[in-house]
């Protein structure tokens, strides 16, 4: 018997077992074999917008997906440097063969976990409680606590034009009974539906007909015990080409032989991550639209052609990949395809991602409703944790909207649901300016350690750092620089005026423009350091309005609310209100005010009734 079994070797999988297994609990991973853990079956790349300061969030906590995307990553690129910190986020082109290796041997030898190759067909329940789960040869396996992260492998259909097969990513099996287990218990499940784009064969490429997209090695990795990445000559470079009205014209002329257009699919698509053919049907006034010709691994020769997702025939696939400029004698080695797959609705689920309705059930990543492996990951370790929690009788970790994009996305899943797979973005942080990259281990380190998870010669590493932090902003305070200082060169490259009388480095680095590393100091300053207090510098009046902010929004979390209160038995609420509090059962007022349809005159409602209560 196991304490805790979780169910799939994805991305979600991975940081929940290893979350489980490194917090002492006897942990089993099953997956279909051992060679599908770590998988990237879709785009070969971690981080991005929002996604890459989760994976940093992750490496705080103590997960593993940081360390591994530095560890086998192709590029490295910082993505809006030129945009304010809020906004600026890590993203490495991966090597997909190297790393699921170094996920594998992670899982492989990793005490207390054991990796099971079987095929996972139900849960077991009773009453209202998971006791175990039944595999494929008819096993029953015991345990306390199941953990789903099926991702997209429940009861999933391959569309290519108008043919529709059931397998899950890359031909792998699937399983409809899975979710029938689940359906059986009283979880609602709908259909959803991703895709993926052709691979090519990198030698078919003109590449002179394309824009030379190049990484940089000046931004650090992921996790903040990786001292040094590839360097900038090392590193793959990846090309920028457009669709043009060749493109447009053989995707218009055959909208119909599309697995989306021709009535096969079901489910709801990413809003944020169409096809090439929802592009052009949604954006009908773009004349072209990027496409990104990225390698996928030193090991392969093929090329992963971002943006070009399509559930076309083959044969057209053939005649929309030649359109392309440096593509028309290019060679597709792998042809695009959709995947329509079982998702659970999330607003079954609790803030710790324990389900509501089945005791001692969690789920994580896409079974959620989410799409991407960041998303997955951040999910994967959450739920792990908790589960182990769980284990011990301790309260769950709960992240804050104010404390990490990980509680972002769980408070919008549980609270508000989704209806197409839910795509983290900067925009759905109201505190981004707190959620930042540079950040992330100031924000959740402590929570880490406290689990078990960071070690305790990181931990002083991480404390140190604090203290550099704040020697740092010190020495800013007591350094001064004259009229007659050296410092007036740099301020001239920057077209400012000489000192006119003396002025603290603290002042004069909320110049615009400005940068601690040009400063003249007496003594070495760490850049790492430099950048982080020079954000927090430069920003501090919207960072403590944002602060402000928070302590508001943190009376309304004050007030609790229980799951058993019977929002139909409250006078004055609206209709709409009565409906979504019972289904969604919130448990602060603060979760109650994000809920869609819940307006300010149901707030002060509920609040006249806590107050009444008392």
């Amino acid at each position: 018997m196991y304490d805790i079994i979780v169910i799939g070797g994805g991305h979600a999988g991975i940081e929940a077992a290893l979350a489980c297994a490194r917090r002492g609990k006897k942990t089993a991973l099953y997956t279909m074999s051992i060679n599908t853990i770590g998988q990237m079956p879709c785009n070969p790349s971690v981080g991005g917008p929002a996604k890459g300061i989760v994976v940093r969030e992750i490496d705080a906590l103590g997960g593993e997906m940081g360390k591994a995307a530095d560890e086998t990553a192709l590029q490295f690129k910082m993505l809006n440097s030129n945009k304010g910190p809020g906004v600026q986020s890590l993203r490495v082109q991966s090597d997909k063969i190297a790393y699921a290796k170094y996920m594998q041997n992670i899982c492989l030898n990793t005490e207390n976990l054991t990796i099971v190759e079987q095929l996972v067909e139900e849960v077991l329940v009773e009453n209202n409680k998971i006791y175990g789960i039944l595999t494929k040869n008819k096993e029953i396996v015991k345990c306390e606590i199941v953990i789903m992260t099926s991702g997209t492998f429940m009861d999933s259909k391959i569309l290519i034009g108008h043919t529709s097969e059931s397998f899950g990513p890359d031909n792998q099996p699937t399983t409809a009974t899975l979710s029938n287990s689940l359906r059986n218990v009283g979880l609602k499940t709908f259909r959803l539906k991703t895709g993926t784009p052709p691979r090519i064969d990198m030698n078919t490429i003109d590449y002179s007909k394309a824009e030379i997209a190049p990484g940089n090695d000046d931004c650090g990795g992921f996790s903040f015990e990786t001292n040094t990445i590839l360097p900038l000559e090392k590193q793959k470079v990846c090309y920028l080409i457009h669709t043009n009205e060749k493109t447009h014209c053989v995707i218009n002329n055959n909208l119909t032989e599309s697995a989306m257009y021709s009535g096969k699919i079901e489910g709801v698509g990413p809003r944020y991550c169409p096809s090439i053919e929802d592009k052009l049907v949604r954006f009908s006034d773009k004349e072209r639209h990027q496409i990104f010709l990225e390698p996928e691994s030193l090991e392969l020769d093929t090329i992963y052609v971002q943006g070009f997702s399509t559930s076309m025939p083959k044969h057209i696939q053939e005649e929309m990949i030649k359109s392309l400029p440096g593509l028309e004698n290019a060679k597709i080695l792998k042809y695009a395809y959709a995947i329509e797959y079982d998702a659970i609705d999330p607003l079954q689920m609790k803030k710790s991602l324990e389900s509501k309705i089945v005791e001692n059930l969690f789920t994580a990543g896409q079974i959620n409703g989410t799409s991407g492996y960041e998303e997955a990951a951040g999910q994967g370790l959450i739920a792990g944790i908790n589960a182990s929690l769980k284990l011990e009788n301790k309260p769950p970790l709960i992240l804050g909207r104010e404390e990490a994009y990980i509680g972002v996305m769980i408070d919008d899943l549980v609270t508000k649901g989704t209806k197409e797979p839910y795509r983290l973005l900067t925009s759905r942080a109201e505190y981004r300016l707190l959620l930042r990259h540079d950040n992330a281990d100031q924000r959740l380190t402590e929570y880490g350690y406290q689990l078990g998870l960071i070690s305790e010669k990181r931990y002083q590493t991480f404390i140190k750092k604090l203290e550099a932090i704040n020697t740092l902003k010190q020495k800013l305070i007591e350094v001064r620089y004259s009229p007659k200082s050296s410092i007036n060169a740099y301020l001239h490259s920057l077209g400012y005026e000489t000192l006119k009388e003396g002025i603290s480095a603290i002042d004069l680095i909320k110049r615009p423009h400005t940068s601690l590393i040009h400063f003249p100091f007496d003594f070495e300053i760490d850049p790492l350091i430099a950048k982080q207090v020079e954000i927090e510098i430069k920003y501090e009046g919207y960072i403590e309005k944002a602060l402000r902010n928070v302590k508001q929004h943190k009376k309304l979390e004050s007030y609790q609310l229980s799951e058993d209160l019977d929002y139909n038995t409250i006078d004055n609420l609206a209709l709409e209100a009565r409906q979504k509090l019972n289904l969604i059962k919130p448990t602060t007022i603060g979760q109650a005010s994000r809920i869609s349809g819940i307006n300010p005159s149901d707030i002060n409602v509920l609040l006249i009734h806590l107050k009444t209560k008392k």
